[in-house]
């Protein structure tokens, strides 16, 4: 199998605009804003049961090792035992320092992407909130002035969302959070502010953060940035955490990077690799596009298999493309990511 394939990484850097994700973490304060209103339904990007950003196509081409294709269907469950609750990375491109609440391109492309796949094992939950924006990102990371940025309003929609899905959706229901970059960030606070150690806790199953930066005491499961909710060991533990910053095995992190690093010797950043659990390496199940349509915005459709048809999926799997083990170099703990091409 003669297999072609970019593998392209977008690393947003939401560190410099969230807040931090050590002990303790605080809530960054927002500027007297009007809270949005959650009981419209305006203000989700994803609702059970609805034709939306979440109610979209993900049937897959399977390529095996011999370049032979198949492909696997999808549904959504909607009697799905479970809930999950998105937040999504930094794509908004308006043009101000924060997103307004009309989804483009870019939030429903995210989904997509990202979070629709999983309405096949829970009910989707996705809020919109006004998070920093692509152009106020830049703005902030080149100036030591905010130019308007409000760090806090983007974590007050999403709590603000949180809490009217517990009122009035959750119904006692284990629900599973995921979130990436800025959203990741987000709600590493929301889980410090809101869940960790209190009732709540009970109904949590896990929660995926990617692309941030959580710790725990160096050599322990908790202590870090939460106090009562442990790192994921196994795969039917529940009420624990699954977080990591993805870096491909060619290009790790360097001396500069703004991932994978705790803010003080006596704290680990948590690298949990979502394929081995447990611990060591292990083959990612990646569904990756199969049309161009990516997070950071459609690019030319991959030739998958030299000299094969064309894949005319929106998504692609191909088993043992990938790899993943958590690793540690000189600047950065991080889930070193192996492509395997060409098998």
């Amino acid at each position: 199998m003669n297999t072609t394939k970019s593998l392209s990484v977008v690393l947003v850097l939401a560190a410099a605009v969230t807040a931090p994700a050590g002990a303790n973490a605080q809530a960054p304060a927002a500027q007297s804003v009007a809270p949005n209103d959650y009981s419209d339904g305006a203000t989700w990007l994803c609702r059970p049961g609805r034709q939306d950003a979440c109610a979209v196509d993900m049937t897959t081409t399977v390529i095996s090792a011999d370049g032979s294709l198949s492909r696997e269907t999808w549904s959504a469950d909607p009697n799905a035992p479970i809930d999950c609750f998105y937040v999504y990375p930094t794509v908004s491109t308006d043009q101000t320092t924060n997103s307004d609440m009309t989804p483009n391109e870019a939030e429903l492309r995210v989904v997509e992407q990202q979070f629709a796949r999983f309405g096949s094992v829970c009910r989707p939950y996705a809020p919109s909130y006004r998070q920093v924006t692509l152009g106020g990102l830049m703005a902030r990371l080149g100036s030591t002035e905010d130019r308007g940025l409000d760090r806090g309003i983007g974590y007050d929609d999403v709590r603000d969302a949180f809490r009217y899905y517990l009122e009035n959706d959750n119904a006692g229901r284990g629900f599973v959070l995921i979130g990436h970059s800025q959203g990741s960030y987000v709600l590493t606070a929301l889980i410090a502010q809101e869940i960790d150690g209190q009732p709540v806790q009970d109904r949590l199953v896990s929660a995926i953060l990617v692309g941030a930066a959580p710790t725990v005491a160096r050599g322990q499961d908790v202590g870090g940035s939460f106090r009562t909710i442990p790192l994921c060991r196994s795969a039917g533990q529940t009420g624990c955490l699954i977080a990591y910053s993805a870096f491909r095995s060619t290009s790790p992190p360097p001396e500069n990077t703004l991932f994978g690093r705790a803010p003080d010797p006596s704290l680990s950043v948590v690298c949990t690799n979502p394929a081995a659990l447990g611990g060591g390496s292990g083959e990612l199940h990646a569904y990756l596009s199969g049309s161009g349509n990516t997070i950071a915005g459609p690019r030319p459709a991959a030739d998958w298999v030299a000299g094969g048809p064309v894949v005319e999926t929106p998504f692609v799997s191909a088993p043992g493309f990938l790899t993943a083990t958590c690793a540690t170099n000189e600047h950065a703990t991080f889930l070193e990511v192996t492509v395997h091409g060409n098998p």
